[in-house]
């Protein structure tokens, strides 16, 4: 990206490893998909008998956070270039109710 000046390279690096930590999330969604597609051709599960909305939802909050991984990314380092103040972002409480959404669906699944 070249704009504005370069930034302490410490704070680039921050930003990066924040990246980073958001596409490991991304990927935790994605391989949790994947396995639940998996399993649930070969297991006769209660959770896995709805595995039809289940793998495709958890597959769209994996690309949804890796985009969103992106966009932050971005979004700070273009903020940190050009020594404007950060915007704040509703993705930790986004992520949360995600989690907690599929979380509370699953567990009600398995009763």
């Amino acid at each position: 990206m070249k704009m504005g000046k370069d930034p302490d390279y410490r704070f680039s690096l921050a930003n990066e490893r924040t990246f980073l930590a958001w596409i490991r999330t991304a990927l935790a969604f994605l391989a949790t998909s994947i396995g639940i597609d998996l399993l649930s051709a070969t297991h006769d599960s209660p959770i896995l008998r709805h595995s039809e909305w289940l793998t495709p939802g958890l597959a769209s909050v994996a690309l949804v956070t890796a985009v969103w991984a992106f966009l932050r990314w971005y979004q700070n380092e273009k903020a940190m270039r050009l020594e404007d103040p950060f915007k704040y972002s509703n993705s930790l409480i986004a992520i949360t109710l995600v989690v907690v959404s599929f979380a509370s669906l699953v567990g009600y699944l398995a009763i």
